[in-house]
């Protein structure tokens, strides 16, 4: 039968009239059915439009392209916000929101309108099919779709708003020969909104502090403009941003106040309600989140059977990798940490260059991308498949750390409720141990949070407050020992991270990683299963 419904549906596709719809995309014929639906997207787009305040307009810029090397661009990558909000995934384009239905020539919008990049036989034979205005509109689900050419003369009638929320327009996106890149629309926005071509959106932002500081905070906002400035240069050279910090008195920094710039353009409001909404995953979400885990779960347990001493960083990379594709993941989360021995203790190692991890433990921190998704799993393992003393006393105490980072994952709990838990184990452990001197002593050896949040971005934005139903976030203690610390010898070049992925809803919290073994004795039973990727062997490279 199945066979006869494909061979009936091939000659229905077949005596279709030829020359309808012969601009048609194949892509929009042979739509994938594992993705989010252009309805998911709609109900992101007016929750959004719910939060906005009255008379308020949203504009959500794409990424921009990044050069890699001469001619050759990185792989592209959607503003996460952008494609929740639309599943576009392409280039020099913008998202218009308003919080309520919007009147354009006469004609009444449904509050949201898409500018996409236009059809281009010579740009798809380079660079890959383009859904143009009729895609998106059959894709998406878009009624209001225009091309990125048309924003330019395009009338947002900007008095009918009191304000203008803006999300992702950076200041550093290169200005191509293209007329119709985003480096174009952004300028173009800028002209409409009656902003300096060198406005810089992070400047926004340090006004915004400013206008919010008072008796009370002054001192909280001036550390955070402090580390604005470290960040961006050129808000060292601002006039106004200086004179608020030398300040001594609240009516001076009031009077500096006073004389900051005044316009529509908010660029800090629109990210806090996109952390809101995207803090709380919808089920179309986590079934995509969920294939994202168990894609990375099922690469670290491969690993754990392939894994021998002889095994070189760069290798064992690329066989979670290689599982990622075999299970149609489309990317990494973020780029890949295997860090052998005081490898390990580099919380960012990327250089995955060492030749043989020989007997030391072995931190592999990796995560699927499926669907846009990411996943965030790590696991040490010993490269001899056995923990060494020392090895598994470490190993254990970041067990039982991690094990008192689940139990506080509660609804209702503060953010910080796992880290506390966790921290409180290993600084106790560390001090039995004699690594630290008593478990109230401040140490290096466990230097990061425990937590975040986990979604579209590896780090997703949220609120960092009280658990809410239906979060997910990482619970990831770890111990790093390097080589010369204070410390008896025996424990340098030792570092353990453990993370999983936890789903906090009303019931309790889930393991989405349950599936990649944790404890140091079923990681030693993992490891000792034969691998099919040990059969291949290393041709002589001369």
């Amino acid at each position: 039968m199945k066979s006869f419904s494909i061979l009936i549906a091939l000659v229905i596709g077949f005596l279709a009239p030829i020359n309808a719809q012969n601009n048609k995309d194949l892509l929009l014929e042979e739509m994938k059915i594992d993705q989010l639906s252009p309805d998911f997207h709609k109900s992101r787009r007016d929750a959004l439009r719910k939060l906005l305040p009255p008379k308020t307009l949203a504009i959500v810029f794409a990424n921009p392209i990044r050069n890699r090397a001469n001619d050759v661009d990185y792989v592209y990558h959607q503003n996460p916000d952008l494609y929740y909000l639309t599943g576009y995934k392409e280039p020099h384009s913008l998202l218009v929101l308003a919080s309520e239905d919007m009147e354009f020539d006469q004609e009444v919008f449904k509050g949201e309108m898409l500018f996409g990049q236009a059809r281009d036989p010579q740009a798809e034979m380079w660079n890959g099919k383009r859904l143009g205005k009729e895609g998106i509109q059959q894709k998406l689900g878009f009624s209001q779709t225009f091309t990125n050419s048309e924003f330019k003369d395009f009338d947002l009638q900007l008095e009918q708003y009191d304000q203008v929320y803006i999300l992702n327009m950076r200041p550093d996106v290169n200005d191509t020969r293209s007329e119709e890149d985003l480096y174009d629309l952004i300028q173009q926005f800028k002209e409409k909104t009656n902003l300096s071509k060198d406005y810089n959106a992070l400047e926004e932002n340090v006004y915004s502090l400013m206008r919010q500081s008072n008796a009370e905070n002054h001192e909280l906002v001036a550390n955070q403009i402090l580390r604005y400035r470290q960040y961006d240069k050129r808000l060292q050279k601002i006039a106004a941003v200086n004179d608020f910090l030398k300040a001594k008195t609240a009516e001076e920094r009031q009077a500096i106040i006073d004389k900051l710039p005044k316009n529509k353009v908010n660029a800090q409001a629109l990210s806090a309600i996109m952390a809101q909404l995207r803090e709380v995953k919808v089920a179309d979400e986590m079934e995509f989140l969920r294939k994202a885990v168990t894609i990375s779960c099922i690469g670290q347990n491969e690993v754990m059977k392939a894994m021998t001493p002889q095994s070189s960083e760069r290798e064992i990379q690329g066989i979670h990798e290689f599982i990622y594709r075999k299970y149609d993941a489309e990317y990494q989360g973020y780029p890949s940490i295997v860090g052998a021995g005081n490898n390990g203790c580099i919380l960012h190692y990327w250089e995955n260059e060492k030749l043989q991890v020989g007997g030391d433990l072995v931190l592999m921190d990796l995560g699927a991308e499926y669907r846009g998704y990411t996943a965030d799993v790590t696991r040490t393992i010993p490269a001899s498949g056995k923990f060494t003393k020392e090895q598994k006393i470490i190993y254990d105490l970041v067990y039982k750390a991690q094990e008192a980072g689940f139990a506080a994952c509660k609804v209702g709990n503060e953010f910080q409720a796992p880290d506390k838990a966790a921290r409180a184990i290993i600084n106790k452990g560390l001090a039995e141990l004699g690594i630290i001197e008593n478990e109230d002593v401040r140490h290096r050896y466990f230097p990061h949070g425990t937590s975040h949040y986990l979604g579209l971005d590896v780090h997703d934005p949220g609120q960092y407050g009280p658990f809410k139903h239906n979060t997910t976030i990482t619970v990831e203690p770890g111990i790093y020992i390097p080589e010369g610390s204070d410390c008896d010898p025996k424990w340098w070049k030792i570092a353990v991270r453990i993370e999983d992925d936890i789903l906090i809803t009303n019931e309790g919290w889930e393991n989405l990683s349950a599936l990649s073994p944790r404890t140091s004795e079923e990681i030693e039973k993992m490891m000792a299963q034969e691998s099919i990727f040990n059969q291949l062997k290393k041709v002589k490279i001369d």
